[in-house]
């Protein structure tokens, strides 16, 4: 048996971290993390934009000449930032809703991701060996994206493999129009943008309803999650509107409308029992990785020893990280400005008599807790994929820790007023701790398309580092114009129909408040944690049987705390999708075919999500709240069932253009 010698192993790619694929990563990460601050704070879900943004470098760059696999690679590496830096939205609005903050000032905000990124970055180098190379982890998007990127790179113009690319973009490119489109005219309010109904049910006060959003963006989310997790996202809307809500409006009745008192019941109680629900799913996941998290850090320790014994050349160019010694310089050099973002954010917050302990603590905090975090969610997005990671689970705990450690440690050498201050200082801390999870649960993903298409390692990292200080850029900028357009649920002087639900960074502010101030009902979080174990011993039952039916604690805890606006509609596009993906099943080229629908899906959120940050500017600059508005409230009955049919009717038929596109692109 031959084996190849490490120089013809480690022959360099023509073309890989170029100035243009750099350039053109930048400029899609722009315009996919403005998408997906907006997609966040109103549906609670952020999508991944490896593969739309994949494609889109694809086609771009052919034009251009002299492309390949790893160039593209780059450019999806450094656009995927979007995807998942933007999930900061589940946290740092908390210091506006709390009221700690008026806006989003832009340097604390940037330094924040940037600085929290790029740890994120640091953390899982050392964690690929053991969690990418030497592990049979599925990796979903990592492996999805890769394929994409192969059949962009194969053969000549005419080929049909180029044929598919073509089809891929063109797919992405038209659902993103007709989506946007779409979102125009519900703004125009000829076409009703959700249905609510709230009622009554018995003689006993028992209230409940539910509001459903037609909307593109949560139907692709739905068509991309699957199935299972749609259905299991049911049990928990179930669970909560049809079983909880009725329940406590019953037993503790209120004055006001129906949709007042059963919002509120929602929102003061049922959530909570989400968070419970979601805390439970988080840590049976982190009990089932502390096997794998050790075996990667011995692995992870093992290449360090090779490189400081002189051997780093006799490693292939496929497995060159950046050297230890330079990400070790690297996180040292962001804890800095970390620390003194810790200190003035102590001074300002009035925390000066104790501001030595709560910068040191801090800093520890950080530095453990993040580790732990990039193991935590590196791992579980190599098991489930990034975008069905439980990150709303990692912040709930990472806030209750900061929060309890500061009840414990701080607190009591502080005066009463000072708890306010402990609330933001929580917060704060937790934003930096999240935007390292974000990036990790994205970061060997990436990686693992990059070891599928001969990427080298090294120059991934480099271009993900790029991708993060690029997404932090324009967070800030684009969170205060929404906040300025619409504002946030349950914010003093917002406008409950305008105002972005943004439940992650409501809930996670909550559940700060509830444990520095003391009032928290842990009797809730309790009867969600108790939700939890039952869901865990069915999911494992299921899994025991073999069979492709599931039932994930995450999906289910996120039934029951998001609102019905957002989780109606993404039941529904999971059930089409999976319809969808059957018929696709029985084409020609099946996973061709489930790749366009996976594009469609992607394209619709971007363009709905673009328009939203669009429309926010008008809003802005008009001074109007409907600034598009072509009729009154009075056709509002009437919009309900024009918008209903006419969504129904897009749906169907961009589904049935996908099958003959994909039917033309295999020939």
């Amino acid at each position: 048996m031959t084996r190849s010698t490490p120089a013809a192993t480690s022959a360099p790619s023509t073309r890989e971290l170029t100035v243009r694929g750099i350039l053109l990563g930048i400029v899609i990460t722009l315009v996919f993390t403005a998408a997906n601050v907006y997609f966040g704070l109103k549906a609670g879900l952020t999508f991944a934009t490896s593969i739309p943004a994949a494609v889109i470098s694809m086609a771009l760059l052919k034009g251009l000449g002299g492309s390949n696999m790893q160039e593209n690679n780059i450019v999806q590496t450094l656009a995927s930032a979007a995807g998942t830096l933007s999930a900061i939205i589940f946290v740092l609005p908390g210091l506006v809703m709390v009221g700690w903050w008026s806006g989003f000032p832009f340097w604390m905000s940037f330094g924040v991701c940037a600085l929290g990124g790029i740890l994120g970055v640091m953390y899982t180098i050392p964690l690929r060996r053991a969690l990418v190379t030497g592990s049979d982890l599925p990796y979903p998007e990592g492996v999805a994206c890769a394929e994409v990127l192969k059949v962009g790179s194969a053969a000549a113009s005419g080929s049909v493999a180029d044929k598919e690319n073509k089809a891929g973009l063109l797919a992405v490119t038209l659902s993103a129009l007709v989506s946007a489109g779409f979102a125009v005219v519900v703004a125009t309010r000829i076409f009703a943008g959700n249905v609510a109904t709230y009622f009554r049910i018995g003689d006993k006060g028992a209230l409940t309803g539910f509001d459903f959003s037609l909307s593109f963006a949560l139907f692709a989310v739905g068509h991309l999650v699957g199935l299972w997790v749609g259905l299991s996202m049911l049990l928990g809307l179930l669970i909560g509107w049809l079983g909880l809500v009725p329940v406590f409006t019953a037993l503790h009745p209120a004055a006001g409308s129906v949709v007042d008192v059963a919002q509120a019941a929602w929102a003061a109680r049922v959530r909570f029992v989400g968070a419970g629900t979601i805390g439970v799913a988080a840590i049976w996941t982190l009990v089932k990785l502390v096997r794998p998290v050790v075996s990667g850090l011995r692995g992870a320790m093992a290449a360090a020893r090779v490189r400081k014994a002189g051997q780093a050349s006799s490693l292939p160019r496929t497995e060159r990280d950046l050297p230890i010694g330079l990400v070790g310089l690297i996180t040292l050099v962001s804890l800095l400005p970390i620390g003194w973002m810790l200190l003035h954010f102590g001074l300002i917050a009035g925390l000066r008599a104790q501001i030595a302990l709560l910068v040191i603590g801090a800093l520890v905090f950080v530095v453990l807790m993040s580790f732990f975090v990039s193991a935590v969610c590196g791992y579980m997005a190599g098991l489930i994929g990034s975008s069905n990671s439980p990150l709303s689970g990692v912040g709930i705990l990472v806030i209750i820790a900061a929060a309890l450690l500061l009840v414990l440690g701080v607190a009591p050498s502080l005066p009463v007023g000072a708890q306010p201050a402990l609330v933001a200082f929580a917060l704060f801390v937790t934003s930096v701790v999240f935007a390292v999870a974000t990036i990790a649960n994205n970061n060997l993903q990436d990686l693992k398309t990059g070891q599928l298409v001969d990427a080298t390692p090294w120059k991934q990292q480099v271009a993900l580092v790029i991708g993060v200080i690029a997404g932090a850029a324009v967070i800030p900028p684009v969170l205060d114009l929404l906040l300025k357009a619409y504002g946030f649920a349950g914010m003093p002087g917002t406008n409950p129909a305008l105002a972005l639900a943004a439940p992650q960074a409501a809930l996670i502010s909550a559940l700060a408040q509830g444990v520095i101030e003391h009032k928290l009902d842990w009797s809730m979080i309790g009867l969600g944690a108790a939700i939890g174990v039952v869901i865990v011993v069915l999911d494992e039952l299921l899994a025991r049987r073999g069979k492709t039916a599931r039932l994930p604690p995450l999906a289910v805890g996120l039934g029951i705390y998001l609102p019905t606006s957002t989780t109606l509609m993404v039941v529904i596009g999971a059930i089409a999708g999976s319809m969808f993906d059957r018929r696709a099943a029985r084409t020609t080229k099946p996973e061709a075919t489930k790749q366009l629908g996976v594009l469609l899906a992607s394209g619709m959120i971007v363009g709905e999500s673009l328009i939203g940050v669009a429309l926010a500017a008008l809003v802005v600059f008009s001074g109007k709240d409907a600034p598009l508005a072509l009729v009154g409230p009075g056709f509002a009955h009437a919009a309900v069932w024009i918008g209903g049919a006419s969504f129904v009717l897009v749906m169907v038929a961009m589904y049935a253009w996908l099958f003959k596109l994909g039917r033309r692109a295999a020939g």
